[in-house]
């Protein structure tokens, strides 16, 4: 009987996962409808050259400045981000534009009209999972960033397990844990879950206050 209901628990994931994937292609259809644009094609390496079409040019002024060693670094690092809310939005953005290597998205709530005014969400998205949205937004500001998008409720007991395995193997290089885990969550119950999970897996992470 368990081994049956861990195989449900698995079909479901993967009917979520589907449906999640759709939904992304019809954010992205939509975007493509609304206005006509054209997505750049990826940088496999970071260049330090200062010109108007390299979109790292800026941030490798810091490691000119003698701020940061290597800057090129970060596209070896994953980040996963638990909420993808006010905080959670603008977090992801601001690291898919320096080019972050990998983010892994969790959040279960859809996008409404009334998260407009706070959010980086565009009106055709309302209705769809953030992290759908998020997803395909932050893919088309920077192709180079890998997104990993989760639809569920980390607190629900069938999906933590699902929920620790990707903070333990979704990393940037396969098997490995993800570099930084940040909580970007509104609820104790939530927090409470983020924090079991990394006390169990000794995962570096920081939490937001608000």
């Amino acid at each position: 009987m368990p081994s049956k209901s861990k195989a449900l628990r698995q079909t479901n994931r993967d009917l979520r996962a589907a449906i999640e994937a759709l939904q992304a292609k019809l954010v992205q259809l939509q975007s493509e409808l609304s206005e006509t644009r054209t997505m750049r094609k990826k940088i496999d390496t970071i260049s330090s050259e200062v010109v108007d079409s390299n979109p790292y040019s800026r941030l490798m002024a810091l490691q000119r400045m003698g701020i940061v060693k290597n800057y090129a670094i970060i596209r070896q690092k994953t980040v996963a981000i638990v909420g993808i809310g006010g905080v959670g939005s603008v977090t992801a953005e601001m690291l898919v534009r320096c080019g972050v290597g990998r983010l892994v998205l969790f959040d279960y709530d859809k996008v409404e009209m009334a998260n407009m005014n706070r959010l980086f969400f565009q009106p055709h998205q309302s209705g769809l999972s953030k992290v759908s949205a998020a997803a395909a937004t932050l893919g088309f500001i920077n192709p180079d960033v890998e997104i990993e998008a989760h639809n569920y409720n980390i607190t629900l007991l069938d999906n933590y397990e699902h929920f620790v395995n990707r903070i333990r193997h979704g990393g940037r290089v396969a098997n490995q844990p993800v570099d930084l885990l940040l909580s970007c969550v509104d609820n104790f119950e939530a927090r409470m879950t983020i924090n079991k999970a990394c006390n169990e897996l000794n995962q570096v992470r920081a939490v937001s206050f608000h």
